[in-house]
């Protein structure tokens, strides 16, 4: 990346948002160990719309999880924000996630007692962001962005498995964190509902925020401005459109 001037000053390149050094992970199976992912280095700067694709079983999710601090590396380190993860605690992490990043979960993870409304103001009540107010303001805003403004009060299991994942990119985006990850964000949308989401995601990215997603979807893969293609956990392309 190259250097850039601003006010007559010459600004080195901006430091990775995230950077992740050498990262295997093993899983024990029975009395053997298998490897998931094998010495895995990448770096994504601020700005950057990622997608990660490969077939079932790459890899994909794992990594993931090592990027959200959901698991940890059997080797490597993982950095964030200039965090390294691989060596904060769990009370820790929770809080990082809950402030720093958003997550679109591959199967949702709404809270079924809750009403979609109070799901999405959840993250801002555990991170103590905004007031109640601006909570039920902001919560209203995001899913009005996602087409669920009329189903707000509504609980998950009144509506569709597409609506409770566009409920679930509402939420990622609570706290207005400037990175979020999302597992198969448009899985479960229609043709239609998959673009709509995808252009909220551009949108987020316009804004400054930096998305990075694993998907199955080559053709919206090709519509990022970045593919990391990954098999039998290796990097096999790492490509700028």
């Amino acid at each position: 990346m190259s250097d850039t001037i601003d006010r007559g000053l010459v600004l080195g390149p901006r430091p990775p948002l995230i950077d992740i050094r050498n990262v295997t992970k093993r899983f024990p199976v029975g009395d053997q160990e298998v490897t998931v992912l094998h010495n895995i280095s990448f770096q994504v700067h601020p700005g950057e719309f990622v997608a990660i694709v490969g077939q079932s079983g790459s890899g994909k999710s794992t990594l993931l999880n090592m990027l959200t601090g959901v698991d940890r590396p059997s080797e490597g380190d993982v950095f964030i924000g200039g965090r390294q993860l691989t060596h904060m605690g769990e009370n820790d992490l929770a809080l990082w996630r809950r402030r720093e990043i958003g997550i679109v979960f591959q199967f949702f993870n709404l809270v079924p007692g809750l009403s979609l409304a109070q799901n999405v103001r959840l993250p801002m009540e555990l991170a103590n962001t905004y007031d109640d107010v601006g909570r039920r303001a902001r919560a209203t805003a995001l899913l009005g962005r996602v087409g669920l403004a009329e189903r707000a009060d509504w609980l998950p299991s009144r509506v569709s498995g597409g609506d409770q994942q566009r409920a679930a990119i509402a939420r990622s985006d609570a706290n207005d964190p400037p990175l979020i990850f999302g597992d198969e964000p448009t899985g479960r949308q229609d043709p239609r509902s998959a673009l709509a989401c995808f252009a909220l995601f551009e949108e987020w990215v316009r804004t400054g925020k930096t998305f990075l997603m694993v998907t199955h979807s080559r053709e919206l893969a090709a519509r990022t401005g970045r593919t990391i293609e990954i098999a039998d956990g290796r990097i096999i392309r790492d490509e700028v459109h």
